[in-house]
């Protein structure tokens, strides 16, 4: 887990072991490909850390559900980010009853 500060790691009921790393987020999502091996890895966080991420080009693909609700302020998740630019682009779509979903790829021909 990528945080502002070294901590121990700490392990679950059932085996599940969360690591903080504070060495930025490349180091982070290597750790975590390592640990994954030929599994997906998933990126969970607030914006910030989101944002980073797609700046960065480091997301293959984001399912985001867009629910009809009015929350407050909040952050805004796109907001001063080009996604075509960085090379994201909507490669789903589906109305669901609560939510529409989108599934955004990122069309990179190679990944490290």
């Amino acid at each position: 887990m990528l945080t502002h500060y070294p901590r121990p790691s700490v392990e679950m009921d059932g085996g599940t072991v969360f690591h903080f790393v504070d060495d930025g987020i490349e180091a982070v999502l290597d750790r975590a490909r390592g640990y994954a091996g030929e599994r997906d890895v998933r990126i969970g966080g607030g914006v910030a850390t989101l944002r980073a991420y797609l700046q960065a080009g480091l997301i293959d693909e984001m399912h985001l559900a867009i629910a009809p609700a009015l929350l407050g302020r909040g952050e805004p998740l796109f907001e001063g980010l080009n996604l075509p630019a960085l090379g994201y682009a909507v490669s789903e779509h589906v109305a669901g009853e609560g939510a529409m979903h989108l599934l955004i790829g990122h069309h990179q021909t190679t990944r490290s």
